[in-house]
């Protein structure tokens, strides 16, 4: 912020002496500073924009201007022989304007698109190497990614489509107070991981008008940047795995890191609710794993010790089936004690 304003002052007041040393009018100064502000703001949003572009892109594209740039100089130089058109002088400046603007044109496009078909190194392919990472919409609202990015684990560049703020603008003003609740959670996520160290949002504008839902919106984005899509929706999971993208899914990131529990270990658990059979009791550990107890319903709201008996991991998480063994006489912290 403060080398842009650097920027506006510097080219305003450039503008200004510029009208003023050529012109006698004040408003025509007036129009030079008003001149040297737009072309500052209009540098700005190019540079806005060559920032979403890679390195080797723009150095594609630079090297491909400078050749056609050399071969419009050839073929003017080449042209200098021609007599009939060298006798008319007004038209001379004109045709080496034309042949700089098309050559210098066709050398920026074809240099910034071609460099993505070869190794800037050597004359092979260039290798499919992308650590584009796209929020999801869901994962945003979620908000563990930012005490994940807190923690070190996630760096770099976090992708985030347009369709995807503007779907959370939209849950935001969303007259239902719940979703708007989630939609402002979603924002204020957004914020705080700007502020984070080592992170940075890249908001890009990249849409897909014929693509129906922000969903398959991601996954199309996913295929053309060849990205990771980062999410805990469930049904984006399965649908872009299907279609060859790689899903970052936080929820399996969570299962991953519970504490590993093996039949056979005792544990202290309170009794909060019956179980679905008759008998059992349920508990949850401080992570959220719920904890089935055989015999214990009749001791809700204390804590018992189990003995574990068998782990089921499934697609909503984990499960861990106990017998009760006794009942703990003095009162512990709600959760679990592992023994």
């Amino acid at each position: 912020m403060i080398v842009r304003t650097i920027l506006i002052l510097a080219c305003s007041a450039s503008g200004y002496s510029i009208a003023y040393h050529s012109y006698d009018r004040w408003w025509q100064w007036i129009i030079g500073l008003i001149l040297g502000i737009l072309i500052a703001l209009f540098v700005i949003q190019i540079e806005r924009a060559i920032r979403k572009v890679s390195l080797r892109v723009i150095l594609g594209g630079v090297v491909g201007m400078i050749i056609g740039l050399l071969i419009a100089f050839l073929l003017a130089y080449g042209l200098s022989f021609v007599s009939n058109i060298m006798e008319k002088r007004q038209v001379v400046p004109w045709i080496y304007a034309l042949l700089t603007g098309i050559m210098g044109y066709l050398g920026l496009v074809l240099g910034s698109k071609k460099v993505e078909e070869f190794n800037m190194f050597g004359w092979g392919p260039a290798k499919e190497i992308s650590d584009y990472r796209i929020l999801d919409t869901s994962v945003i609202i979620d908000g563990r990614i930012a005490d994940i990015c807190d923690t070190g684990f996630v760096e770099g560049n976090l992708m985030v489509p347009r369709f995807v703020l503007d779907e959370l603008q939209y849950i935001a003003d969303s007259s239902d107070s719940l979703k708007r609740a989630r939609g402002r959670r979603g924002l204020d996520i957004l914020n705080r991981m700007q502020r984070s160290s080592g992170i940075y949002i890249d908001v890009v504008d990249h849409d897909f008008p014929k693509v129906k839902g922000v969903d398959a919106k991601l996954v199309a984005l996913a295929k053309k940047t060849n990205g990771k899509i980062i999410t805990n929706d469930f049904n984006l999971n399965k649908v872009a795995e299907l279609q060859g993208i790689k899903i970052l899914n936080v929820n399996e990131l969570a299962n991953a890191l519970k504490p590993v529990v093996l039949p056979g270990e005792m544990m202290t658990v309170k009794i909060i609710k019956d179980g679905k059979e008759p008998g059992q009791g349920v508990a949850y550990l401080d992570d959220g794993t719920m904890i089935i107890v055989d015999n214990a319903q009749k001791y809700q709201g204390m804590n018992v010790e189990a003995l574990v008996t068998s782990v089921l991991q499934t697609t909503a998480g984990r499960m861990i089936f106990s017998e009760m063994k006794a009942v703990v006489a003095d009162k512990k912290p709600v959760g679990a004690t592992r023994q």
